[in-house]
């Protein structure tokens, strides 16, 4: 039995959302452990699910966990910007939604030797393909210290940035992810250790980011996502990092029409509308569910309708 047994984030809302979209194939583009694809198969007999997911352990424990559904579920070994690709290998020429539950997942931290754990002790990889030859090694070892305080302050928004990128060039060679925890904790000022969790929290994030190109292919695969849902169709993201969230406003804003024009004059910049925003502002988890499980916490969730075709100035 496959180990990857983690709680799915705000699944109550997820199905929701979903519960109005039309009969067909539903997009897990970060199928995980499964989790959402098992509450939305249970949920909607009429639904399918194509799974995507870039490590081999993720899909063998969702399988497992979605064998009861074995004729209603179809995956795909791909990172989440190959959706087309995913799509074309099974024959699938539209879709019903998506969903992208963004970051790393709980059995991947809690598994040590895949190195994303600032807690355990295990090599610096942080990969989420494992054939991937790229790693954390080559991050934290590689790059130069302006390089590395770029990344935490981007991908970790993360303030003690240039003081953590010079100790850990003077620490190198960093062999393991506890060297590299206390490497980054003492680079951080005392005072600023007692609050905001775990002090490593921030800079292994940026690194992970940075090792598996997330931000960089983030908006090509909601581009992709928003064009093969049907109209009626839903597209959900879950995020938990501010750029994230950040790119994922901008795409489902792109989508809905946004331009530059005047809005007491007519469009003229060519803009179409091809999505309507659910929600204008990103819906967080309850604090129940914040209180339970500790993912959810940092979790921003926003929701597109897709429409038909539409040209702003039409509108």
């Amino acid at each position: 039995m496959t180990t990857f047994e983690h709680d799915p984030v705000m699944v109550d809302e997820i199905t929701a959302i979903f519960d109005a979209v039309p009969a067909g194939t539903i997009i897990d583009a970060t199928l995980g452990g499964g989790g959402h694809s098992h509450a939305l198969l249970s949920r909607r007999p009429d639904i399918d699910i194509l799974g995507i997911d870039q490590d081999p352990v993720a899909i063998d424990a969702a399988l497992e966990r979605l064998a009861e559904f074995a004729d209603r579920v179809r995956t795909s070994r791909r990172r989440f910007d190959q959706i087309d690709e995913a799509l074309d290998e099974h024959g699938v020429t539209e879709v019903s939604g998506a969903l992208f539950d963004l970051g790393v997942s709980s059995p991947q931290l809690d598994h040590a030797e895949r190195g994303f754990s600032y807690r355990n002790d295990g090599p610096v990889d942080m990969r989420m393909d494992s054939d991937q030859t790229w790693s954390a090694t080559d991050v934290v070892n590689g790059y130069d210290g302006a390089e590395l305080a770029r990344l935490i302050r981007k991908h970790g928004d993360e303030r003690f940035a240039s003081r953590i990128a010079d100790a850990i060039v003077a620490a190198r060679p960093i062999e393991s992810t506890t060297q590299l925890a206390e490497v980054v904790t003492s680079a951080i000022p005392a005072a600023a250790r007692r609050t905001g969790g775990h002090p490593a929290k921030r800079t292994f994030q940026a690194i992970r980011i940075e090792v598996n190109s997330e931000l960089d292919v983030l908006p090509d695969a909601i581009d992709q996502a928003v064009a093969a849902t049907i109209p009626g169709g839903r597209i959900a993201v879950l995020s938990y990092h501010s750029g994230e969230d950040r790119i994922v406003k901008e795409r489902f804003a792109e989508a809905a029409g946004a331009c530059d024009c005047p809005h007491d004059l007519p469009c003229v910049c060519g803009a179409v509308v091809t999505v309507r925003i659910v929600r204008k502002i990103s819906k967080r988890a309850s604090a129940a569910e914040q209180s339970a499980n500790r993912r959810s916490a940092s979790a921003l969730l926003r929701v597109v309708e897709k429409t038909e075709p539409t040209p702003k100035a039409s509108l």
